[in-house]
């Protein structure tokens, strides 16, 4: 699953190199495609330049140290980790948010500005850093931002509200499209199912049968890997 692309799916509407696809090349006058190496799948699949854009921005900082550290508090206090698949620290949450961060460059001020506004709100209530506060005072900041007006248009909320409707939105998508998440969802992908025919109450509700001939050759469970053959006249023979 592509993150990004998930990612700007549901807001604007994941260090290791990998090999992608390179094109055709011409060899003794034939075309011929280079075949990626697959040794690596993070990025697997991905263009040339979409590699040289990864590693460009995966080469910036866009967060010091202690708004990182801020970003991972918050983002456990939004979905706390659960055994046995963890939470977004193990997901690599944080490192996700400053990604997409520099990638769609229109959510750095409300980003950068919400986490000012969360460390102020502390300092001003409690006395300490958003991060170095007790949950239940992370908790007591974060009550008073977590719902917005659904008659006032998101972007003219203000900033703190906007602020957590976003940060919920990253955590949520950097987790559950994560190894981790996807885990944690139980999701196992596309998997062929069993057939066994109609079922017989069906049958006997219309009055029909399987001719039985035809249901030893075709509903056959032990032959599943047997590839289906037929003659020139189109009947099935194995």
């Amino acid at each position: 699953m592509d993150r990004r692309k998930s990612l700007q799916t549901i807001i604007l509407g994941a260090g290791a190199s990998a090999l992608a696809f390179h094109g055709c090349n011409t060899e003794g006058g034939k075309a011929t495609e280079e075949i990626p190496a697959a040794n690596d799948t993070k990025y697997f699949g991905r263009t040339p330049e979409e590699l040289e854009r990864i590693e460009k921005l995966n080469a910036e900082q866009l967060f010091n140290a202690h708004e990182m550290e801020t970003i991972t508090v918050l983002s456990t206090v939004i979905l706390p980790p659960k055994e046995p698949y963890g939470g977004p620290i193990e997901a690599e949450v944080p490192e996700f948010i400053e990604f997409m961060g520099k990638d769609i460059p229109e959510m750095q001020n409300t980003l950068l500005g919400g986490l000012m506004w969360l460390d102020h709100k502390s300092n001003t209530e409690f006395g300490t850093e958003f991060k170095s506060a007790i949950l239940e005072q992370q908790k007591q900041i974060l009550d008073t931002i977590c719902f917005h007006d659904m008659e006032v248009p998101l972007d003219e909320q203000p900033l703190e509200i906007q602020f957590f409707y976003l940060m919920r939105a990253l955590t949520m998508t950097g987790y559950y499209t994560s190894k981790v998440g996807i885990a944690d969802l139980g999701y196992k992908g596309n998997q062929p199912n069993v057939w066994d025919g109609v079922p017989q109450e069906v049958l006997d509700q219309h009055g029909v049968a399987y001719d039985p001939e035809w249901i030893a050759k075709c509903v056959d469970q032990s032959k599943r890997g047997v590839i289906a053959e037929w003659d020139d006249d189109g009947n099935l023979l194995t």
